[in-house]
């Protein structure tokens, strides 16, 4: 539940550790459109919304403002917001650019890679497998995410990967009800390919595995429009 405000006087000196009001209400809308309670093409009205959450509009808007800078939302002046449909043509541009920004980060960080790196890959592609294996989806995106991040970490640009975490989660946040197992087997053999690239000081081959295959929409055509198209079908996309 989203923390109320207080007001100016009972305000005592803010915990460095606690989020902002925007940062919660932002969590709370993007849980809302992952579990499918906020849909594509649904609308936001900023009053019923604030008063559900116990909130002014100002954390509403600027976590709205956030989540339309981010392609989640569009915000119409004076009447509503709209959560925005994905679109093939946005998973295309969408896969362009990841691919580009994460096979960057490779490029830069290859010489950064060492034993324990390696072994981290390893470690959470091998437990991406399991959770495969477990129907643990939810699981298994945040082990992705969390292989993503070695290398994106290791790369030092922090602008970077503020960039690119967005593009991932409106790839994979509307919402997540599970995974083609095909698809999922075929990402862990690429990540499998690209920890041996590693292995082997070979740099390109590891940059084109990340940007001309992991992130190629025209590679990866078929199961994107399996995935993407039935979700539409069922009015979640």
């Amino acid at each position: 539940m989203i923390a109320r405000e207080s007001s100016p006087a009972a305000e005592i000196s803010p915990l460095p550790q606690l989020r902002s009001l925007r940062e919660q209400v932002y969590e709370y809308l993007r849980d809302e459109m992952n579990r499918g309670v906020l849909t594509p093409g649904s609308t936001i009205n900023l009053n019923r919304m604030s008063s559900r959450l116990g909130v002014s509009k100002t954390p509403l808007r600027d976590a709205l403002i956030q989540l339309e800078s981010e392609g989640f939302v569009t915000i119409l002046p004076r009447r509503y917001v709209v959560v925005n449909q994905l679109t093939l043509d946005d998973i295309r541009q969408a896969y362009e650019i990841a691919g580009a920004l994460e096979g960057s980060a490779v490029q830069s960080a290859f010489h950064k890679f060492e034993r324990g790196h390696i072994g981290e890959l390893e470690r959470l592609n091998k437990e991406m497998l399991g959770a495969i294996r477990a129907r643990d989806f939810d699981r298994y995106y945040q082990l992705n995410l969390s292989f993503h991040d070695v290398f994106l970490n290791l790369s030092g640009n922090a602008m970077l990967r503020r960039i690119v975490m967005p593009i991932k989660r409106r790839l994979y946040d509307f919402p997540r009800r599970g995974y083609i197992k095909e698809w999922e087997l075929r990402n862990c053999d690429e990540h499998e390919a690209f920890v041996q690239c590693i292995k082997e000081g070979d740099r390109e081959g590891a940059v084109k595995i990340i940007r001309d295959l992991h992130w190629s929409f025209a590679a990866q055509e078929d199961f994107i429009r399996r995935f993407y198209l039935q979700k539409t079908a069922e009015g979640n996309v």
